[in-house]
């Protein structure tokens, strides 16, 4: 493997900062739907290569590994991890040890474990960690943030539920253990809890609806407490046809707030809030590079232990095989 010392900074020129020479590990789905478009229209980045086993971009140089890419191209800076969980410890690893700054799709690791070894290279190697939780940057979870901050949370209802044949079609990844199953988009919801309310939520009771020849649950209804008394249901389901809810619903002493759409909509007592336009994936982009330059580390594991924990003490319910 190769190793080289790590960079202290992204250069700069005639008093500016160079663009971060960045690549993209992993090339599907998301990251051409999300990733890719969000590179192009942040000038702070260049995205110089891409590294994926089984696919490549025509007008840039593309690798089957993460090493040959390593090995192709010592100005490299920053890498954008955008494989399965399953393969995300080693490869993120092996480029912080090669003196790389990483920024991880959700979910950051397979286990709490992986990503807390990982904060501890990052921070002996001085160089950035992002666990980027995209949903934390909706455009109306600030804002929610904000608002509960000066107001008591009473309780809180999620409702996460989308068609997993729509939006992971033969993904059989996802299916297989540390694929998460349908915890890949309730994790979202929880990155989300765990960012806006105020205090700290811990997992009392969890059921995981397992189908017969899967890994990894298809539904899953989970009892949270937060430190400050508030009562939290989360019901997560895989198979939901038609419209499709990402909601999360929070009863407070002085109103009730809703975010609708995964966060891109929020509502106090009913009435739409102006949040602005909805850049999620510009604005993870854009946090990346403040870190990158302040050689930061961002990788807050709560949603992820709350994931771990339903594992750990959830009720295992078997249900249907899974068909296609």
């Amino acid at each position: 493997m190769t190793i080289r010392k790590p960079s202290s900074a992204v250069p700069k020129q005639a008093g500016a900062e160079l663009p971060i020479n960045i690549a993209i590990v992993g090339l599907g789905k998301i990251a051409r739907d999300q990733h890719l478009p969000a590179l192009a229209a942040n000038g702070a980045f260049k995205l110089i290569a891409i590294a994926s086993p089984h696919n490549k971009l025509d007008d840039l140089p593309s690798y089957k590994s993460l090493d040959s890419l390593l090995k192709a191209h010592a100005e490299l800076t920053a890498v954008s991890l955008c494989t399965t969980p399953q393969v995300r410890y080693e490869t993120a690893l092996h480029a912080l040890q090669y003196g790389c700054h990483v920024l991880l799709e959700k979910p950051p690791g397979v286990t709490v474990s992986e990503v807390l070894a990982l904060i501890d290279v990052a921070r002996e190697k001085k160089l950035t960690l992002f666990a980027s939780w995209h949903s934390r940057h909706a455009r109306a979870v600030e804002p929610a943030r904000r608002w509960l901050a000066e107001r008591k949370v009473m309780s809180a209802t999620v409702n996460w539920k989308e068609d997993v044949r729509v939006w992971h079609p033969g993904q059989k990844w996802i299916w297989r253990a540390g694929g998460l199953g349908v915890f890949d988009p309730g994790i979202n919801a929880l990155s989300i809890l765990t960012r806006i309310i105020p205090s700290a939520l811990a997992l009392k009771e969890a059921e995981l609806s397992f189908p017969a020849n899967c890994e990894t649950p298809i539904a899953a209804q989970l009892a949270l407490e937060s430190t400050g008394g508030a009562s939290v249901r989360v019901s997560l389901d895989f198979l939901q046809t038609g419209p499709q809810s990402w909601d999360i619903e929070i009863e407070t002493d002085a109103g009730r707030l809703t975010l609708c759409m995964g966060g891109a909509m929020m509502f106090v007592d009913g009435k739409p809030v102006d949040i602005g336009p909805s850049e999620e994936y510009p604005n993870l982009y854009a946090h990346f590079a403040n870190l990158v330059h302040q050689q930061h580390i961002d990788a807050d594991v709560a949603p992820l232990q709350l994931v771990a924990d339903a594992f750990l003490c959830g009720r295992r319910v078997e249900v249907a095989p899974f068909v296609e």
